[in-house]
């Protein structure tokens, strides 16, 4: 049997920098990582007082001691919430402390405080910035649209004819439907992510539903978009708002970012232990190189080459797997991408 661990081997061990001091402010441990981080030998650092040690300071040049004062203080104190603090070089750490007190409620007796590197709340800021970015330019263009429309009708009302007005009205519609539907993505990335997402289901026509969405898809591009149904299709079990949402996705996507003809195509599931339906989406584009198609399905992913909020694809894994199907990505044998969609049928009652 191996022996225990000393304490510094256990402190050593640890992602996070430790540093450990007595109820009189000596220090007893300093861990590899959190001397290299202050910049002090741990060996040497043990019997110096804490505040020649961690040599933290804030943006204005407060030392870490003086002001959290960790051994003074109610006798209900059991430690410091996670602070924000600036190595001697300048870089960002995270600090929390816990405070072991004499019969729970007497003097501190030890200190113990974790630090930690800043770069994964750095990163973690970056991709919230990244995220209102993208949300803002996302509600920008149709909210610019729908102003520039409606103070052009206010301005000229008079002097418009009917036909000037309808094409007016017909595209602050289609903006407002847009932003509608970016509001509702966002809504269901939240839902998914925390576990909250509320579905519907009932037995719903896929061929009624993918026929209503590529009709819709057509209008909106001169690019041709094909549908075909082969066998006889089974019912499938759906929110038919969320199949239409995943549909939509997958269409427009195919459009926006692919090239030549666009193709859905519905089938019944073959081979399969539970019946269902596969729908297929290809385009003649480029494709999507093999190492990329994992990330396809992440938050705000694109191409690079055109716009969009990114969150379409993420939105058709998470919902087609909340109804129990799966979504592959493949080469079409024109060369373009190939998305394939397997959506189960309706649970029976026993099931």
């Amino acid at each position: 049997m191996e022996d225990t661990l000393a304490p510094r081997a256990l402190a050593d061990a640890l992602p996070d920098g430790v540093v450990v001091a007595d109820g009189g402010g000596t220090v007893q441990l300093v861990s590899r990582l959190a001397g290299t981080m202050l910049g002090v030998d741990p060996d040497a650092a043990v019997g110096q007082r804490l505040e020649e040690v961690l040599r933290l300071q804030d943006t204005e040049g407060r030392d870490w001691c003086d002001q959290n004062a960790p051994f003074d203080g109610l006798a209900s104190r059991t430690g410091i919430p996670e602070q924000s603090w600036l190595l001697p070089n300048g870089t960002e750490v995270l600090t929390t402390a816990r405070f072991t007190r004499r019969g729970g409620r007497g003097p501190v007796v030890r200190l113990t405080v974790l630090i930690r590197s800043g770069r994964g709340r750095a990163r973690l800021d970056r991709d919230r910035s990244d995220l209102v970015a993208t949300v803002a330019h996302e509600l920008r263009s149709p909210l610019t649209g729908v102003k520039g429309f409606v103070q052009a009708m206010l301005n000229r009302w008079d002097k418009l004819t009917d036909e000037q007005k309808k094409l007016m009205l017909t595209t602050v519609h289609a903006d407002s439907d847009r932003l509608s539907r970016l509001i509702t993505e966002l809504l269901d990335v939240a839902r998914i992510d925390t576990g909250r997402l509320s579905l519907h289901p009932r037995p719903c026509d896929a061929t009624v539903l993918v026929e209503r969405v590529v009709a819709s898809v057509r209008e909106g591009t001169a690019r041709p978009v094909l549908l075909e149904s082969s066998g006889e299709l089974p019912q499938i079990g759906a929110d038919p708002d969320k199949f239409t949402q995943v549909v939509t996705n997958l269409v427009e996507n195919a459009v926006r970012h692919g090239a030549g003809t666009v193709t859905v195509s519905l089938e019944p599931l073959e081979g399969h232990e539970h019946p269902g339906v596969r729908l297929v989406v290809e385009d003649e584009g480029d494709g999507i190189p093999e190492e990329m198609r994992r990330r396809v399905f992440t938050k705000f992913w694109n191409s690079g080459r055109h716009g969009g909020s990114g969150l379409g694809m993420y939105l058709v894994n998470g919902l087609t797997r909340a109804h129990g199907g799966t979504v592959t990505i493949d080469d079409a044998p024109g060369g373009g991408a190939r998305v394939a969609l397997v959506w189960p049928a309706p649970q029976l009652p026993d099931a």
